[in-house]
C-alpha cells in the first residue's frame, strides 16, 4: 500500500458542547451533520488492497468482508475515507447487532455478513489519488468527497450536511428515532487534525432514577485502601424482576474511598441478591445479569459486590440501546426520597421512531 496518507492514523475527534452552536460562532462558519452510532472507521484503499482501521488504529478488515467488497466496487481506486460502519435493522441503527460482528470465528463473521450486512457512511476525505487533503479546509474536503463518491451506491453512503443551524436543531430532535447519537458541527475553514478534538458534538442528555444493586472495585483498589470502581445500576421490568441496565463511574479517588464506607452497611450475600446467580451460564443466558463475559471483556474480572437493592440514585444518560444504557451513566445524587420499586422502565423517555432511510436520503 502506497498512499499519500498511510496507516496508522488516529481519526479527528470531537468535544462535547451543550446545544447546537450558531453557524457563525466559529470563524469561517460551521457545517452540521448527523452523529452516527457505529464503529468509527478510516478506509485506506490502494487498488485491490483495502484496510479498515478503527478509532484506535486496530484493523476491522476481517470482520466486515461485505464492506471491503463494497469499497472495492463503489469508491475511487486510491483514496482514504473517514467514516462510520453501521448496521441497521428495521430502519434503525442497531449497535448490539453490530457488536456481534467482532467475533474470532471466520465462519460466524461470514454468516453474519450475509444475514445482517453492515454499511459504511463517509463524512470526510483524507486522500484521493496522489493528493492528500489532510491540510485542506473541511469545505474543500467535503466538496472533494461528494465528487469522489457521486456514483456510490448502497451500502456506501455520504452523510448529509447543512450549514443551517435551525435544520441541525431539527435533525437533533428527530434523527434519534432512527438510532443516531446527536449532531456533529465541523469548522468549515479548519484542516483535519488526527486525534485532535477539533469538531463539536451535541448529544442527548437525560436523567433517570435507578436502583444501586452492587459495585465493582477499581483497578487500583487494594486490601489496605479499597476503592470503588463503578456502581451497578438496575431498573424494575414489568415482570417485577430487577434488570441490570448499566454502570455509573468517573468518581474522584477520594469519593471512591468514601463510597466503599458509605455502602458497607448494604453489602449482602450473593444468595440473598436478585443477581446472585450471575456466575451461572444458564442464568446469564436467560436474563440480563452483570458479570457475563463477552468479546469486549474477554477474561477481565467482572466480579462485583452485591448490595441490598434499597438505595436509589439519579444518574445522567444519553440514550438507551435496547433495555440498557448505551454508555456509562453519570452519578448525579442520591434519591433517598424514592422507593426502589418505583424505579421502572416507564420513567424513561420513549423516542419517536424515525426511518433511517430518511437520514440517508
Amino acid at each position: 500500500m502506497d498512499l499519500p496518507v498511510m496507516p496508522p492514523l488516529r481519526p479527528m475527534l470531537a468535544k462535547s458542547v451543550k446545544g447546537v452552536p450558531a453557524a457563525d460562532s466559529v470563524e469561517g462558519g460551521l457545517s452540521y451533520e448527523p452523529k452516527w452510532d457505529g464503529f468509527r472507521c478510516i478506509v485506506f484503499r490502494d487498488g485491490d488492497e483495502i484496510e479498515l482501521a478503527s478509532r484506535s488504529a486496530k484493523s476491522l478488515t476481517r470482520y466486515f468482508p461485505e464492506i471491503v467488497e463494497a469499497i472495492r466496487a463503489e469508491t475511487p481506486p486510491r483514496c482514504v475515507l473517514d467514516g462510520e460502519i453501521f448496521l441497521a435493522i428495521d430502519g434503525r441503527l442497531d449497535f448490539d447487532a453490530l457488536s456481534q460482528r467482532i467475533h474470532p470465528a471466520a465462519s460466524r463473521v461470514t454468516m453474519l455478513s450475509v444475514e445482517t450486512p453492515a454499511s459504511f457512511v463517509a463524512f470526510d476525505l483524507l486522500a484521493l489519488g496522489d493528493e492528500s487533503y489532510v491540510d485542506a479546509p473541511f469545505s474543500q474536503r467535503r466538496a472533494a468527497l461528494e465528487r469522489a463518491l457521486a456514483s456510490a451506491a448502497d451500502p456506501i453512503h455520504v452523510t448529509r450536511t447543512t450549514t443551517d443551524a435551525s435544520l441541525a436543531e431539527e435533525w437533533f430532535g428527530i434523527f434519534e428515532g432512527a438510532g443516531l447519537d446527536g449532531v456533529v458541527a465541523k469548522p468549515l475553514a479548519r484542516a483535519y487534525v488526527p486525534n485532535g478534538r477539533t469538531m463539536l458534538k451535541i448529544k442527548h442528555s437525560r436523567t433517570a432514577d435507578v436502583v444501586v444493586a452492587g459495585y465493582r472495585l477499581h483497578k487500583t483498589s487494594t486490601d489496605e485502601r479499597p476503592l470503588l470502581g463503578s456502581l451497578l445500576l438496575g431498573l424494575y421490568a414489568d415482570d417485577g424482576q430487577l434488570q441490570h441496565v448499566g454502570v455509573a463511574a468517573s468518581f474522584t479517588e477520594a469519593r471512591r474511598a468514601e463510597l466503599i464506607a458509605e455502602l458497607a452497611p448494604l453489602v449482602v450475600e450473593a444468595s440473598d441478591h436478585p443477581w446472585g446467580r450471575w456466575q451461572e451460564a444458564q442464568a446469564q443466558a436467560g436474563s440480563r445479569l452483570p458479570g457475563g463475559q463477552s468479546r469486549w471483556t474477554g477474561t477481565k474480572d467482572l466480579s462485583f459486590v452485591t448490595l441490598a437493592p434499597t438505595r436509589v440514585a439519579e444518574v445522567g444518560y444519553e440514550h438507551m440501546e435496547g433495555d440498557r444504557f448505551r454508555h456509562t451513566a453519570q452519578f448525579k445524587r442520591w434519591r433517598d426520597d424514592r422507593e426502589p420499586e418505583s424505579c421502572t422502565y416507564e420513567q424513561l423517555e420513549e423516542v419517536a421512531k424515525y426511518d433511517l432511510g430518511q437520514v440517508l436520503t
